[in-house]
């Protein structure tokens, strides 16, 4: 018996003031404008993304980068989608913006746009392999340096890790 597949998410289109302003500052960038929940989210061209940040920092106020992770679609040409979850203090409001990469496509670096990118970017080079052009220290964050592979990738299995580092380091032969 195969599974189901997911439920598509229901979003609706979210139309207002704010996503007026950002359709008008980057047009055919933004490929989508929806809601789902009462979350608001944008889906850009990831070549885009850093000015989008900038812009929504600069003249919309939201000054806050809450997260930023990704997800791995590993069937589709442009498999993975970056999740930025920015919020505005003075609004009292959160925004996501998503753009979709392809495997090996290095997105421009947030890190100057928001001091906490540097960290944010560093997890999702570490757990998924995405490295971001003109960071400042693009190197693994949770795991060791030299650890094979990159856990949050669909095809790194449940079980799977990377034995010859744990055999190395920690002198057995599995944690599994």
């Amino acid at each position: 018996m195969n599974p189901k597949p997911p439920a598509t998410m229901a979003s609706t289109p979210w139309d207002c003031e704010l996503s007026q302003r950002i359709a008008a500052q980057f047009g055919d960038a933004i490929k989508e404008q929806s809601t789902y929940l009462g979350q608001n989210f944008i889906v850009a061209d990831s070549n885009r993304i850093r000015a989008i940040l900038e812009y929504l920092r600069d003249e919309e106020d939201f000054d806050y980068l809450v997260d930023l992770t990704a997800v791995d679609y590993p069937k589709r040409e442009r498999r993975f989608d970056l999740v930025y979850i920015l919020y505005s203090y003075r609004l009292n409001d959160r925004l996501r913006v998503k753009a979709q990469v392809a495997d090996g496509e290095q997105p421009e670096s947030a890190t100057d746009v928001y001091v906490a990118a540097d960290w944010l970017e560093r997890e999702v080079f570490d757990m998924f392999g995405i490295e971001f052009a003109g960071h400042p220290n693009m190197k693994r964050i949770l795991l060791p340096e030299d650890w094979r592979g990159f856990p949050l990738r669909k095809e790194y299995g449940i079980t799977q890790m990377d034995n010859q580092w744990v055999k190395d380091n920690l002198g057995i032969e599995s944690g599994q």
